[in-house]
C-alpha cells in the first residue's frame, strides 16, 4: 500500500488535510478515488491507515481509520557519514541508505574529495538529497524521514559523531575479519552507531588516525576494494541484519 508523510499540523478531528505535491501524486498519478486506502505517517514514528474522503482546493481530505503497528525502523540509530563523491552518486547513496534503515545521513568533505561545494551549492544539494530521502522513506514504508544534514568538514563530522555509542570506519588497509566480526557482534540493539565512508580514493592515513583519536574503530569489509557508493551500503546491510536478528521483538 502506498505511504505518504503528513505534517502533524494537518491532523484535524480524525482527518488529515494533506497538502503539497503529494496531493497531485495521489490524485493525478495514482488516480486514487474516494474510498481507497492509503498509509500516512506523521514523520515521528506513528503510521495510520486512512481512506480518501475528498479532494478540495488543492488538498486531499483523508479519514483516519486506525493507527497501525509500525515496525519498519531499525532497533538502533545508525548515522551514515559519507565523504562527498563525484557526480550524482550521492543521490543513489541517500536513496539506498534510507531503504536500508539509516536514521541520518551526513555528507562531509574529506582530503581526497574531488567535489567542492560553496555554501549556496551545498544548501541546494542538501535540499535535493532531503527530497530523495523523503521519496525513499515513502517507498520503503519507513515511519520517519531520515535527515540529510548540511555538508560538513571532516573535523565537523567527527565532532557530530562524538555522542554516538559506536563509530566504525571501514578502511582498505585494515586487516582481521575476525576482529571486525567481534566489533560488530558486540553492538547491541539500542546503541547508536556511526559509519564513516571516505570519498573516491578513500581516506588518507592521517584522517583514519584522527578518527581513531575520536574513538572510531577501523574495520575491514573483506579482501576486495569497494567503491565509495558500495562501502557504506555494505556496512549498513551487515548492521541491519545483525541488529534485526538480535532484536527479539521482530
Amino acid at each position: 500500500m502506498q505511504q505518504f508523510f503528513a505534517d502533524p499540523s494537518w491532523f484535524r478531528d480524525g482527518k488529515i488535510i494533506l497538502e503539497g505535491p503529494d496531493v497531485n501524486h495521489i490524485k493525478n498519478v495514482l488516480r486514487m478515488k474516494p474510498g481507497e486506502d492509503v498509509r500516512i505517517s506523521d514523520g515521528s514514528g506513528k503510521v495510520y491507515l486512512c481512506c480518501v474522503d475528498a479532494y478540495e482546493e488543492g488538498t486531499a481530505v483523508l479519514d483516519i481509520l486506525k493507527e497501525l503497528d509500525s515496525d519498519t525502523e531499525l532497533p538502533s540509530k545508525i548515522v551514515l557519514f559519507q565523504g562527498l563523491p563525484k557526480g550524482d552518486k550521492m543521490d543513489w547513496i541517500v536513496q539506498k541508505a534510507v531503504e536500508l534503515g539509516a536514521h541520518d545521513i551526513v555528507p562531509f568533505s574529506a582530503k581526497r574529495s574531488i567535489v567542492k561545494l560553496d555554501e549556496k551549492k551545498a544548501k541546494k544539494r542538501q535540499e535535493r538529497w532531503q527530497a530523495i530521502a523523503k521519496g525513499a522513506a515513502e517507498q520503503s514504508g519507513r515511519s520517519l524521514i531520515p535527515e540529510v544534514r548540511q555538508v560538513m568538514s571532516f573535523a565537523g563530522a567527527l565532532d557530530a559523531a562524538s555522542d554516538l555509542d559506536v563509530v566504525l570506519i571501514p578502511y582498505e588497509l585494515e586487516e582481521g575479519m575476525e576482529k571486525t566480526a567481534g566489533i560488530i557482534g558486540d553492538i547491541a540493539p539500542g546503541q547508536s552507531v556511526g559509519i564513516f565512508i571516505g570519498p573516491e580514493g578513500g581516506f588518507e592515513e592521517i584522517e583514519v588516525e584522527q578518527a581513531k583519536e575520536h574513538g572510531a574503530q577501523p574495520i575491514t569489509l573483506g579482501k576486495r576494494i569497494l567503491r565509495t557508493e558500495t562501502a557504506g551500503l555494505t556496512t549498513l546491510s551487515i548492521l541491519m541484519y545483525h541488529l534485526e536478528s538480535r532484536n527479539h521483538n521482530l
